[in-house]
C-alpha cells in the first residue's frame, strides 16, 4: 500500500483524472468529496471516500485520521456564497471561524489550514501535480490578436491583478480600454456573461493571480467552459497570465477557438516593473 495523500475535491473536470494520476504514482488517495460540488465519479477513482458539506471540517477530519493521512491537498473550486450559509458548516467548525475577521474563501481557507496544520495535517500545494496545465506566454491559437485586443489584454492584466489582490475576484471583461465587468461572487462563467451583455461584441476576458498567489488556497483557472462562454457572448478573445493561471481541457478550448476566430493569448505578468 503506497504513502496516502488526502485530498478536498471541489468542482472541476480535471479532478478525476488527477485522482488516477496520483495512484499512478503509487499514492493511496483518500478523498473527501465537496456535496453538490464534487462529481460523481470520484468516488470509484479513490481508494476510500466520503462527502462532506462545505463546511463538515470534523468529519472531514475524523475521516483523515482514521486513514492515517498527513498530508492533504485542495483539488478545484467550491461557491464562493457557501460561505454565507450557516447550514454548510457543522458547529464546531462555525464556532471555530467565528473569530475570522473576513468571510472570503481565502480567509477562511487559511483559517481552516491553521486548524488542519495544528491537527498535525500539512496542507500541500497541487503545483506539483498541476505543473503541466500551466503555459507559457504566447498565442495559443491560429487566429493572431489584433493590435487593439493586445492592448485590451495589457491593461486587463494589470486590473484583474489588482482585483485578486484586493480579494476581489481574478477576471475581467475589457473592451477598447474600458472594465466592462469584474468578477465577484457569481464566478467567471457569469461574470463573462454579465460583461458580454454590458460591452457588446469584441470585448476581451483576462484572468490572472494574486501578487502572491497562494495556490493551496486558491488555484487561478481556465478551461473549456470559458471559451466557450466568452465565445457564446461574443467576444474576441481570452487573455491569460503565464505560469500562474491553469489551463484546462487546454486542447479542447484551442480547437473551439480555432473553429471560431478566437483568440487565446498567455502573457507574462510584467510583476517587476510594477504591474
Amino acid at each position: 500500500m503506497g504513502r496516502g495523500i488526502g485530498i478536498v475535491a471541489g468542482s472541476g473536470p480535471f479532478i478525476t483524472g488527477a485522482v488516477s494520476e496520483l495512484s499512478r504514482r503509487g499514492y493511496r488517495c483518500v478523498v473527501v468529496g465537496i456535496k453538490g460540488e464534487s462529481s460523481s465519479g470520484l468516488e470509484a477513482a479513490a481508494d476510500s471516500y466520503i462527502a462532506v458539506r462545505p463546511g463538515e471540517l470534523g468529519r472531514a477530519l475524523a475521516f483523515f485520521k482514521e486513514k492515517r493521512i498527513s498530508e492533504i491537498v485542495f483539488l478545484g473550486k467550491v461557491r464562493p456564497g457557501v460561505v454565507f450559509r450557516r447550514r454548510n458548516f457543522d458547529t464546531q467548525t462555525w464556532k471555530q471561524l467565528e473569530g475570522v475577521g473576513r468571510k472570503s474563501a481565502p480567509d477562511i481557507l487559511a483559517a481552516v489550514f491553521e486548524l488542519l496544520e495544528a491537527q498535525g495535517i500539512r496542507v500541500l500545494s497541487p503545483e506539483f501535480l498541476l505543473a503541466h496545465h500551466f503555459c507559457r506566454p504566447g498565442v495559443l491559437t491560429r487566429t493572431a490578436p489584433s493590435r487593439e485586443v493586445l492592448r485590451d489584454i495589457g491593461f486587463g492584466l494589470r486590473v484583474a491583478r489588482r482585483a485578486a489582490d484586493l480579494e476581489i475576484g481574478q477576471t475581467v471583461v475589457v473592451k477598447d480600454g474600458v472594465v466592462a465587468a469584474v468578477e465577484g461572487l457569481e464566478g467567471t462563467d457569469r461574470a463573462i456573461r454579465r460583461g458580454g451583455r454590458l460591452a457588446g461584441p469584441g470585448f476581451v476576458v483576462v484572468k490572472a493571480a494574486r501578487t502572491s498567489q497562494d495556490m493551496r488556497v486558491d488555484l487561478p483557472a481556465v478551461g473549456l467552459s470559458t471559451v466557450e462562454e466568452a465565445i457564446r457572448a461574443g467576444g474576441a478573445a481570452l487573455g491569460i497570465e503565464a505560469a500562474k493561471v491553469a489551463f484546462f481541457q487546454k486542447e479542447e478550448a484551442i480547437a473551439l477557438a480555432d473553429s471560431r476566430g478566437f483568440s487565446i493569448v498567455v502573457r507574462a505578468g510584467g510583476r517587476k516593473r510594477g504591474g
